[in-house]
């Protein structure tokens, strides 16, 4: 997505509001709070924090020691427009950002998507190395590739399984504690656009030069809906086998 202008400014203007972004930042937030009962001090970082959606919810949430950084310089401009401690930096040199500082939590959300598996074990023993003994990590990442469409090739990258997570996590110094699949009620309805979007693709039909991602606000009704939905989801079932997104969390020895 890094050069699409637009992409970033459609994000930065949804993501307070719409159901999968809250949803998401919910999840974070539960899965922090967790892990760190009665602690709003932590220093957290978001490493690729977008236009800064994520530090927003958990400013809102009560917690104030935050940092980030993207990659891009349109989410780095929209990120410092909300007044967070935002610079542009590359994830695949996590290390060499804040020399000497470590953190209670970092997070990564629908980042793992551009790197390769190399790349990835690279980057979570950063992470490790990032975190302080008894830190947690926390990413979200597109799930199954039959998920796959219009969006994807977009804002471009890959989708994964549970184990093309744990793959690149082995011998890195951290442990994988929580996992689930979500949206799990919406799925049919997903996969079933996302395939009708892939035939139209092959069909030509689609001019992806001139089409936006999914990144958009339903209707206000709507939109109240789908994050009713899969909240009630989370709250009755709280590990899922299927789901168009993976959520999971690891924490350093």
């Amino acid at each position: 997505m890094i050069g699409r202008s637009e992409e970033y400014r459609r994000m930065y203007e949804a993501e307070e509001r719409m159901w999968w972004y809250r949803l998401l930042h919910g999840k974070t937030i539960r899965t922090i709070r967790k892990h760190f009962p009665g602690q709003a001090g932590l220093r957290m970082l978001d490493a690729g924090c977008g236009t800064g959606g994520m530090l927003a919810a958990l400013r809102r949430a009560g917690f104030s020691n935050l940092r980030g950084f993207d990659f891009s310089e349109d989410g780095v401009a929209y990120a410092c427009s909300r007044g967070f401690d935002v610079v542009q930096h590359d994830l695949t040199r996590l290390g060499s950002f804040a020399p000497g500082e470590q953190f209670d939590v970092i997070i990564c959300h629908d980042v793992f998507c551009y790197f390769d598996e190399a790349r990835l074990h690279d980057i979570l023993r950063a992470v490790a190395e990032k975190l302080q003994p008894g830190g947690i990590f926390i990413s979200n990442n597109n799930a199954f590739g039959h998920f796959a469409g219009i969006h994807d090739r977009v804002v471009g990258g890959r989708r994964f399984v549970l184990a093309d997570i744990q793959r690149p996590a082995a011998h890195t110094g951290l442990q994988l504690y929580k996992h689930t699949y979500w949206s799990l009620v919406l799925s049919p309805l997903i996969a079933a656009v996302r395939w009708w979007q892939r035939r139209q693709l092959r069909q030509g039909r689609i001019n992806l030069a001139d089409h936006p991602s999914d990144v958009a606000l339903p209707p206000a009704p709507l939109n109240a809906a789908l994050y009713g939905l899969v909240r009630l989801e989370e709250a009755l079932l709280p590990r899922l086998p299927w789901g168009s997104s993976l959520f999971t969390a690891f924490k350093r020895a």
